[in-house]
């Protein structure tokens, strides 16, 4: 797989601007602030329907603007596939590929598919679970495209209920207060059997997400180990586990979509007082956690800056790994690496390491502030990036 061409119409500071690219290493070198990271967003944008750098899209469309577009031609083992996405604030963005409409934007997940390194990266170590979980979520989707429709049914799922939480316990508090009208019998008999019905619903799909990330989990587990040894010159050992909101702490997971359907269903029984009193949903695959170690010790409060940055460095490197595996036996295409000033953030044995793992790939697209931050290795074609434009030199 290659990212043949970039073009984005107001786009972030771009007002036009046309990017064509090689195979091999690409370099887009220019000052902070000149519209590096936008480019990179764009393709991450097309890859995954969302940025690494914020959680909506309107500061994707450019100021005073109505719209943005932005357009791919992705080379997939040599057949041109052109993805174009419109987006529209506060409305329904649009997707076409060949220029054929798509009933949904999301019917481009997996036409190109790309592994990001950046500074952001850093949280997936030393920020909330949250990130953690966006990580697998997001390598789900990349591996398998029909899981967001996993995803986007168990969040529609979880809003229901979760709204359905805060209306129950909310007449039910009233009742208890000794407010007129409505009375904790009428939130028994209309919001709780209600309740069931959404429980129902959130442990079946909860249960199909809950165990594509234990697959997934496990899958990475060798990788990450590996990838983390080379980063790190083998001073450290990473591990990856899976701690499930449903389940106690020392019991195992059931290995079968029934039995972890099951599993949710009696952990939402269990906790449905304390849900009601707050208000939220405090079980499922929204409240679990990757927990990631060196060693004996969690890497969140224990690990180092360097080491931070080795583990981050190893999960996204094992994502490449696991999605270039896959691409052994689909016709997915070997992902697109895009290095988004992550060099600067590196000390010089971490910089070498990791751009000695990443020169063999297919594609790869670096952006730097200083040239010289760039090892030896990844000097490619050359673009420099200036007041909205990238022209190519050299």
């Amino acid at each position: 797989m290659k990212l043949a061409r970039l073009s984005l119409t107001d786009f972030r500071s771009y007002a036009h601007v046309e990017l064509a690219l090689d195979s091999g290493v690409s370099v887009l070198v220019g000052p902070n602030g000149q519209g590096k990271t936008n480019l990179v967003e764009a393709i991450w944008y097309v890859a995954t329907l969302s940025s690494h750098r914020v959680a909506t899209e309107a500061p994707l469309i450019r100021t005073g603007a109505s719209r943005a577009v932005v357009r791919t031609v992705v080379d997939r083992e040599g057949r041109d596939m052109l993805v174009e996405l419109e987006l529209v604030p506060g409305g329904s963005n649009r997707a076409r590929v060949n220029r054929a409409p798509l009933p949904r934007p999301r019917e481009v997940l997996g036409l190109l598919r790309t592994v990001l390194f950046a500074p952001e990266d850093i949280a997936l170590v030393k920020g909330d679970p949250a990130e953690r979980r966006r990580f697998l979520d997001e390598l789900l989707v990349a591996r398998a495209p029909r899981l967001a429709g996993v995803r986007s049914d168990y969040d529609r799922v979880l809003r229901q209920r979760s709204a359905l939480l805060r209306s129950a316990g909310s007449l039910a508090r009233g009742a208890r207060g000794g407010q007129r009208g409505r009375t904790s019998g009428g939130a028994e008999r209309g919001e709780l059997p209600t309740l069931d019905v959404w429980d129902a619903h959130l442990a079946r799909a909860g249960a199909e997400l809950l165990a594509a990330r234990l697959e997934l989990v496990e899958a990475l587990r060798p990788l990450v180990a590996k990838a983390y040894d080379a980063v790190s010159a083998g001073a450290g050992d990473a591990r990856l586990d899976y701690r499930s909101s449903a389940a106690a702490a020392a019991q195992p997971l059931p290995g079968d979509r029934a039995g972890l359907t099951q599993l949710l269903l009696n952990a939402m029984e269990a906790a449905r007082p304390a849900e009601l009193e707050r208000g939220v949903s405090l079980v499922g695959p929204h409240r679990d956690e990757l927990v990631l170690s060196l060693g004996t010790l969690p890497a969140r409060g224990y690990a180092s800056h360097g080491e931070a940055w080795s583990f981050a460095l190893a999960l996204r490197l094992a994502a490449y790994d696991l999605l270039s595996a896959d691409d052994s036996t689909s016709a997915a295409g070997t992902p697109v690496l895009l290095l988004d000033d992550v060099f600067a953030e590196l000390d010089t044995g971490r910089r070498e390491r990791l751009a000695t793992l990443v020169a063999p790939a297919e594609q790869v697209l670096v952006t730097a502030a200083v040239a010289a931050d760039v090892p030896e290795q990844l000097r490619g074609a050359r673009y420099a990036v200036a007041a909205g434009s990238v022209r190519r030199t050299g």
